[in-house]
């Protein structure tokens, strides 16, 4: 078993752990003989003990070392110590083409063309060294910082095919050829298919058949059709669609026959992505019937003994020997004179049957066709297109050729001089352009947000995905989106979909045994807060995650803080680390002690300076990071507050008395603050029903401020005028009215 720190045949010592799979473990170590930085793969215990897959393994590796090539992980050395076997590579600081496909959602034209290039010059390179890979996928493609793509993971790959192995071990079956989902033979040709998948997952961000199990995915890619990347990305270029197309045939007769083809269409696609130029294989068309031609049949009747009814005299038509003997030569190998029976009379009738022979034109086999008289050659030579008839033809052809292009000439001069408008093709290609470089951006509020992504992909954009809680929309609707409906926008532009959740809270994804990276990332993208954390753990790898709080497939409201816990590997002699737990609140932090092989002891209470830090852990009575034995008991220490004097008021609001206005009357909405001395608004409401309770905490002034505002109207009223005796009506009055009245707030215990 490998351990951080140790040393390998002497020369390599082990740094940390950056990756494991299937088969090996893999370790960022330093090369002490030439002082340099690199990747030691250890194969797992239980391949190393199986000796069969260990020397196909060794085999494998040893000519994979003997590959140095820029788009290659090379492979510096191969060695077996302690019934460990490893092999050393290059150390390339990047990530995965899965990882930089699943970051993206999809790749642009360009770049997933420009990688297909560069993994398939590191396979061609391999080719000419006949070694097949036999694994290709996103997941053994790195792309460096430097955005240099490398293929790894050669030998391990025809080893383990080897074997019994299964598919989980090996890898995704997603990318598999059918000859070796079949378990048939594997050549260069395998690895076109897989890279053909990848590219299709480059175009789309999808593979091209799914499944429940390994078994049905591997018979899709046996029996079902290959579907084109353009039904998912309709702006997929024809000849790159072509491309995808051709690599992933069914037939290995079908595909390119060598990476070099490949790379030859790939750069091609770059200048010219809509021209037809990929060529399809057929290898039935070479062995389809078809009628065959004069020439041909008087090949036979010469090979067949006939030769005065073949070649004209010499002296005759000497500028013709030369093709008929290029005819000869072609069909040699077709019409050998021991292929054929004795020259019986009626014996070719016989064997080949009359269903040969035409009306017209009887088969070359036939006896009929034997019986060619040699002025029926010569009738058939002076029709042809030889001699002096050819070279009228040839002069016919000369001069309407020149016709044409004359008027192509004219028409291209006039058409730049603005005398025609070239039939609308200037506005045609401008519109063209338009639609290529831009699309309208649809509705999607209030629709499913899967099926919203879907439709956003087909445009070309790239949608991101936010989640909040709502009471408005129903779970899985899209509430609102980054770019408004109507919009033009780019092709290739992200567009943020904020995604209800509904009322319940967002669901916790499971990132435990995920990477900081990866776990950060899934976490934030759902809206939520990561708060990290080390610890010790037995079980998970150092660097990955250990655990989490609140668990995965929970749920928690939006923008809350999830805590992770980042495991430091294995402890010390049988101890665990302790983990820090300050900022938490209690039930988290005793979530986490537990996780981590610990005990909560007491817990207490006492003042904190910092105001945030209130109800929540503020210290522990092991130093974090240390190592402790299992089961010990943690005392927490948990903050009630800054320990400054706090108020609280609880007491009844009345209306205003008959000594604060005599003309209120009992049932007026009256507006009612409550202001504290160091003017926090403690009550802003409108009252109408008195007394109304009040009770407020944790103030942090003595005194403050109720004030009251509200309306006073009167009734109209008659009065009689003394002069004329008349009743008038006098009308009420509106009039606004304002009091305050002193508090004083109770200090908290």
């Amino acid at each position: 078993m490998i351990k951080i720190g140790m040393l390998i045949a002497d020369r390599y010592e082990v740094l940390e752990k950056v990756g494991t799979g299937g088969m090996s473990d893999v370790y960022k170590a330093k090369d002490h003989k030439l002082n340099r930085l690199v990747a030691v793969k250890a194969l797992k215990q239980e391949f190393s003990e199986n000796a069969n897959f260990v020397s196909k393994f060794r085999v494998e590796a040893q000519a994979a070392a003997g590959l140095m090539h820029p788009n290659i992980v090379n492979v510096y050395d191969v060695g077996e110590e302690r019934g460990l076997n490893y092999i050393v590579m290059e150390l390339v600081d990047g990530i995965t083409l899965k990882k930089y496909i699943e970051k993206k959602a999809r790749l642009s034209v360009k770049e997933a063309i420009s990688i297909a290039i560069q993994v398939a010059m590191g396979l061609e390179a391999a080719h000419y060294n006949h070694i097949i890979h036999r694994d290709i996928k996103p997941q053994n493609i790195i792309i460096s910082k430097d955005g240099k793509v490398k293929v790894t993971d050669f030998g391990i790959a025809k080893a383990a095919t080897s074997n019994t192995i299964t598919s989980n071990v090996m890898g995704s079956v997603h990318y598999t050829s059918p000859e070796q989902a079949r378990g048939g033979y594997s050549d260069e040709k395998s690895d076109i298919y897989s890279l053909g998948i990848t590219i299709f997952e480059m175009l789309t961000g999808r593979v091209p058949f799914n499944g429940e199990t390994t078994v049905a995915i591997a018979i899709k890619h046996i029996q079902q059709p290959m579907p084109s990347p353009c039904e998912f990305v309709p702006e997929v270029p024809h000849s790159v669609e072509q491309i995808v197309l051709k690599c992933c045939e069914k037939s290995p007769d079908r595909r390119y026959q060598s990476m070099t083809d490949l790379i030859a269409d790939l750069k091609q696609s770059l200048i010219h992505p809509e021209d037809d130029f990929v060529k399809v294989i057929d290898p039935d068309q070479d062995g389809a019937t078809r009628t065959a031609t004069e020439r041909e049949r008087a090949e036979v009747r010469r090979r067949m003994g006939d030769t005065d009814y073949f070649y004209p005299e010499e002296e005759d038509k000497p500028e013709e020997e030369e093709e008929y003997r290029q005819y000869t030569e072609e069909f040699v190998d077709y019409y050998e004179p021991e292929d054929y029976p004795a020259e019986e009379e009626g014996n070719y009738d016989e064997l080949y049957g009359s269903d040969y022979e035409d009306e017209e034109e009887p088969h070359y086999h036939s006896t009929e066709a034997r019986r060619y008289r040699r002025d029926d050659y010569d009738d058939d030579y002076d029709d042809s297109p030889s001699g002096p008839r050819l070279d009228k033809l040839l002069t016919i052809f000369a001069v309407l050729a020149a016709i044409v292009i004359g008027l192509i000439v004219i028409f291209l001069a006039a058409r730049k001089l603005g005398l025609i408008d070239g039939f609308g093709a200037e506005k045609e290609e401008q519109q063209t352009e338009t639609a290529v470089t831009t699309v309208v951006m649809p509705g999607v509020v209030g629709k499913e947000a899967d099926a919203v992504k879907e439709s956003l992909l087909s445009l070309g954009l790239t949608p991101e995905i936010t989640y909040e809680e709502s009471a408005e929309y129903q779970e899985g609707v899209v509430m609102s989106a980054s770019v408004e409906e109507g919009t033009s926008v780019n092709v290739g532009s992200n567009v943020v979909l904020t995604v209800s959740v509904g009322t319940n809270g967002i669901l916790v994804p499971d990132i435990v045994g995920l990477s900081i990276a990866e776990a950060t990332a899934t976490l934030e993208r759902k809206g939520f807060v990561v708060n990290k954390i080390e610890a010790s753990s037995e079980i998970v790898d150092k660097g990955l995650i250990a655990a989490q709080n609140p668990a995965g497939e929970t749920t928690a409201p939006s923008g809350s803080t999830i805590t992770i816990t980042i495991s430091t590997g294995p402890s010390a002699d049988g101890k665990v680390q302790v983990p820090d737990v300050r900022g938490l609140s209690e039930e988290e932090a005793m979530s986490i002690l537990v996780e981590n092989g610990l005990q909560l002891g007491n817990v207490t209470e006492i003042i904190n300076e910092d105001p945030n830090m209130k109800g929540l852990v503020c210290g522990q009575s092991e130093t974090p990071e240390a190592y402790v034995d299992k089961d010990t008991k943690i005392n927490l220490q948990v903050s009630k507050g800054t320990g400054e004097v706090t108020y609280r008021y609880s007491a009844d609001l009345y209306a205003p008395t008959a000594e604060e206005d005599p003309q209120y009357i009992p049932g007026t909405p009256v507006y009612v603050v409550i202001i504290a001395a160091d003017g926090k608004k403690l009550l802003d409401t409108t009252i109408t029903s008195f007394p109304y309770p009040a009770n407020f905490t944790g103030i942090a002034s003595s005194t403050g401020t109720l004030m009251m505002s509200y309306n006073n109207v009167t009734q109209d009223t008659v009065v009689t005028d003394p002069n004329t005796g008349e009743s008038v009506t006098v009308p009420g009055m509106t009039e606004q009215k304002q009091l305050s009245r002193p508090l004083s707030f109770t200090p908290e215990q």
